[in-house]
């Protein structure tokens, strides 16, 4: 097995850490073009109602996909961990127990999306006119939710070895194939908004492929065989114990985003179609620090395992610093110039101005970001998935709801003041996250 795990307990910080986080950002930004090219070829060959329907339906299959990404990330964290506690004969069972258990998951996934599928699009006040197109992507989406679980398992435990570098070269190949059929399926074919879905579950499913093959010809550090599927009470438990608290809290934060789209959308199509331009944008960027929250939780998981937790304070010190460096250039573009990214993305000047309305506000939480990503990556490293799922659904439910529906009621209504709720609430969170933080560590030394 040619394969090696790559030991973050060890020697300098921000290099490996940079190393580590970069293919995740490319994945990450791969990933995005998904949907984003999506929105792209929709909005410039079809009408608005198309624009608003893959924008509906992509949100919600996008609240599916963090889900699963929050629940993999138990099996990111105590891979790293078991490996940083020097124990890889076990991994390949953690690996094993992982693969029922999102097995099931997704099996329940696809039956759930299927059965409710019109009482959701009801739920997110979907325009009349965009009712029918967005029922097909959804529909065809959540045939495919099996592909988003599988390839999100699998970079769980790419990203518990160390290895950023394999998914990226899958999501890339796999990104060019969702190209090419968005062009054939949209535009030959002029499928609309079904089509947009079809090209995404395709490459979704070669993605998997893809990763599959690679773990077969590279393998994996440690050994792994029929033995090792063989599902592991205690790993599922601990599995569920880190990822559950987290994929709850994705899950109902997710669900607090669902509820401002509902709200912008019963203002109707256009501010449907510029929140849904706006949304892809955003996708793009929060990337930088969401590479980092992902990498930050497997190398503090792999020093937390080796009992070298100070060096995973460091690294979330350097993450935040680096994120925010970067992220300062990104803020400024999106505050002034958000309205040429949104033409990228829709034809129509009324769709153009209500996405970039929406993106000003947003470019205020590109800078907050940078310490709550990483605050939430480090915490994550540590176990502390619990106080994660805290801070978030304080976030989402104390503030962002409470406070978009207020700025809703507010006239003459505006998106910027809309999307102000997510950094007011993005700065709660920061100060409750630093308060956590400080406690911890106080009680640290004194029980030193």
């Amino acid at each position: 097995m040619s394969s090696k795990t790559v030991d973050f307990t060890q020697g300098k910080i921000l290099s490996p850490l940079l190393k580590f986080a970069l293919p995740i950002l490319g994945a990450l930004l791969l990933q995005a073009t998904y949907g984003a090219v999506d929105v792209i070829v929709v909005g410039q060959f079809c009408s608005p109602s198309d624009v608003s329907a893959v924008a509906i339906g992509s949100t919600l299959m996008h609240t599916v996909q963090v889900f699963i990404i929050a629940l993999a990330m138990g099996t990111t964290v105590l891979l790293g961990q078991r490996l940083g506690e020097g124990r890889a004969d076990t991994a390949g069972n953690v690996i094993g127990s992982a693969i029922w258990l999102f097995a099931a998951v997704g099996l329940a996934l696809t039956a759930l999306l299927l059965t409710f599928s019109d009482g959701i699009l009801h739920l997110m006040q979907t325009p009349p006119e965009a009712l029918v197109p967005a029922k097909e992507y959804f529909t065809i989406c959540a045939v495919g939710a099996v592909f988003i679980v599988a390839y999100n398992v699998l970079g769980s435990v790419f990203r518990g070895i160390g290895d950023s570098k394999t998914p990226l070269i899958a999501v890339c190949i796999a990104c060019v194939c969702n190209i090419a059929g968005d062009l054939c399926f949209v535009t030959r074919l002029d499928m609309g908004a079904a089509g947009a879905a079809l090209a995404t579950v395709i490459s979704q499913g070669i993605s998997v492929v893809l990763s599959v093959l690679m773990i077969r010809r590279k393998g994996l550090p440690f050994y792994f065989g029929r033995s090792s599927l063989a599902p592991d009470r205690d790993i599922l438990k601990k599995t569920l114990k880190f990822g559950f608290p987290l994929a709850l809290q994705e899950l109902l934060v997710s669900g607090s985003f669902l509820v401002l789209a509902a709200i912008v959308n019963g203002l109707g199509v256009i501010a449907s179609a510029g929140l849904g331009v706006a949304q892809k944008l955003i996708s793009y960027i929060m990337l930088v620090a969401s590479s980092f929250s992902q990498a930050l939780a497997a190398f503090v998981a792999q020093n937390v395992g080796a009992g070298r937790e100070e060096r995973g304070s460091r690294a979330m010190l350097y993450g935040m610093l680096t994120s925010f460096a970067i992220s300062v250039f990104i803020a400024w573009g999106t505050f002034f110039h958000g309205d040429i990214l949104c033409r990228l993305f829709a034809s129509d000047s009324e769709v153009i101005a209500a996405g970039f309305d929406y993106m000003r506000a947003y470019s205020i939480d590109v800078l907050q970001t940078s310490f709550l990503f990483c605050f939430i990556g480090y915490f994550n490293g540590c176990g502390r998935t619990k106080f994660t799922m805290i801070q978030g659904l304080v976030g989402a439910f104390a503030v962002r709801i409470p406070v978009a529906f207020f700025m809703s009621r507010l006239e003459p209504v505006s998106l910027f003041n809309i999307a102000l709720a997510t950094p007011i609430s993005s700065f709660i969170q920061i100060a409750v996250c630093v308060t956590y933080f400080i406690i911890i560590h106080r009680k640290k030394s004194a029980a030193v």
